[in-house]
């Protein structure tokens, strides 16, 4: 029976977030509890990496996290970001959060629809002459460089911020029924956060197919997975799962 949930991500902050109606209907307890944290370099560490921001005239950025640690980081380095900054970023709630740091301006800043870096390269193609800089995670892979490799544009990647294990205190209790998994990142922290884990009735859920197979590359059991074409969001498919397992304990 499932009574108690870990879901390993902030918690909603809008009261409309289909886990409270799950909790609602099911009677269940849903707990907010992220696995990993993401901070930034120091100036010394990113200096470290011997790569100058100095020349940039175009900012890719795929996530608030890049934006975030970008600002941070040209401040303490004391870059002056230019007003004719162009910013290329990988949706619309990405670019409109660029305006917690600069004016936002429509005719610098561009935007992608589908959540993927490669729908925004016939429009950075257009921008030839710009040098693109790239703030990226520890933890990355070499798409956006071979992208723009491809289009033979002038760009520069440089880590910018990491993940890492957001530690249980030791007097923190592990009561859970089910644990809902977002990335590779929040398997590795629980298996460092509890290095004698057993799974024994414990049901493990993952979003997407790389944590899915970090669940299982783990030697874990893995109970539960989205998206499927059945269902697309992890909170239909726990829904759909909840209802199912508490049928079999009635």
């Amino acid at each position: 029976m499932i009574k108690k949930i870990l879901v390993s991500q902030p918690k909603p902050s809008s009261e409309k977030s289909p886990y409270f109606d799950i909790a609602e209907r099911h009677g269940v307890e849903i707990v907010f509890r992220p696995f990993i944290k993401v901070e930034g370099l120091t100036a010394k560490e990113f200096r470290a990496q011997k790569i100058s921001i100095s020349n940039t005239t175009a900012v890719i950025f795929t996530s608030r996290h890049a934006i975030d640690h970008f600002f941070q980081l040209a401040k303490e380095l004391r870059f002056n970001i230019s007003e004719e900054m162009k910013y290329f970023c990988i949706t619309e709630q990405v670019a409109l959060y660029i305006q917690k740091y600069v004016q936002y301006r429509k005719r610098k800043v561009f935007f992608g629809t589908t959540g993927k870096i490669a729908d925004l390269l016939p429009t950075m193609a257009k921008h030839k002459n710009e040098h693109y800089f790239v703030p990226q995670s520890d933890v990355h892979t070499d798409e956006i460089k071979q992208l723009l490799d491809s289009k033979k544009l002038h760009h520069t990647e440089a880590i910018m911020y990491r993940t890492v294990s957001n530690d249980f205190a030791s007097d923190e209790t592990f009561d859970y029924d089910m644990v809902v998994f977002f990335s590779p990142s929040g398997v590795q922290s629980l298996l460092k956060n509890f290095p004698n884990f057993k799974q024994d009735k414990l049901a493990i859920a993952t979003f997407g197919p790389t944590t899915a197979k970090a669940v299982k590359d783990a030697g874990l059991r893995l109970d539960l997975e989205a998206p499927t074409a059945q269902y697309p969001s992890i909170t239909a498919a726990l829904n759909a799962y909840i209802e199912e397992q508490n049928k079999k304990k009635k």
